[in-house]
């Protein structure tokens, strides 16, 4: 295992991995340890009590970030019509029919983009390219919200900080919270409202505890966890500010 960098370490020592946090404090803590020569990603990765084998416990959806994520999104709509102009107003980067299922399908383009959007018209043509979307999370889907006859507004939300969440195999999910440079309150408004997406979500049938672990990372550091029981406390604790 390759040797982890001085200030990787002192990140690690500087965050008690046996102590459970709320949201406020581990945000704060994360800002404070992230020491790098760029702006770093803010994760949050969260284990849930499902069975995604079961489909009606697989967790699924998006969620509009109040703060956005603090990335630029790249989003390619496949369409026709009226809906061409539409998109292209809303401020896709690239917009087309069969023309641009045709460049998505050389794969070059694939690696140029964030997200596809698709009206619903066009999702017969644009099924034989799941192999490839697919596995990128870029297959457009209903329940995401990118399946749908108003591509213009799935367009602006998508750019203005909405992002997609699935439960893998495990029981985790995950999402991008933004940046470090995001304030404090940015990046614990973020996390309210992602967590809150995956309250939502909570399926009838799952049983025992539903969410069982919390975890914030910045990209070049170490996680730091939120208590599952003080995830909706924002305020900070007198005792904890001290951590």
């Amino acid at each position: 295992m390759a040797k982890k960098g001085k200030n990787y370490r002192a990140a690690f020592e500087a965050i008690d991995r046996e102590k459970l946090y709320t949201p406020r404090v581990a945000c704060k803590l994360l800002k404070d340890t992230a020491k790098a020569n760029f702006d770093q990603t803010v994760d949050v990765a969260l284990r849930l009590g499902v069975d995604p084998r079961q489909a009606d416990q697989m967790i699924r959806g998006a969620v509009s970030l109040p703060h956005g994520t603090g990335k630029e999104v790249r989003v390619a709509v496949v369409t026709s019509g009226e809906n061409v102009v539409a998109a292209q107003e809303a401020g896709a980067d690239h917009v087309g029919g069969d023309d641009l299922i045709a460049e998505l399908e050389k794969g070059e383009l694939i690696e140029a983009i964030d997200a596809v959007v698709a009206s619903p018209d066009m999702m017969g043509k644009l099924g034989r390219l799941g192999k490839t979307l697919g596995p990128r999370g870029l297959m457009p889907n209903p329940k995401s919200g990118t399946v749908t006859q108003d591509v213009a507004k799935a367009v602006r939300e998508i750019k203005g900080g909405r992002v997609e969440y699935r439960v893998d195999r495990t029981g985790n999910v995950h999402a991008v919270l933004g940046k470090v440079s995001f304030e404090v309150d940015q990046l614990v408004d973020n996390f309210m409202a992602f967590f809150d997406e995956i309250l939502r979500q909570r399926p009838a049938s799952a049983k025992g505890r539903y969410v069982q672990t919390i975890a914030i990372s910045s990209t070049m550091g170490p996680s730091v966890r939120i208590d599952a029981g003080k995830a909706r406390a924002v305020i900070e604790d007198e005792d904890e500010s001290a951590a």
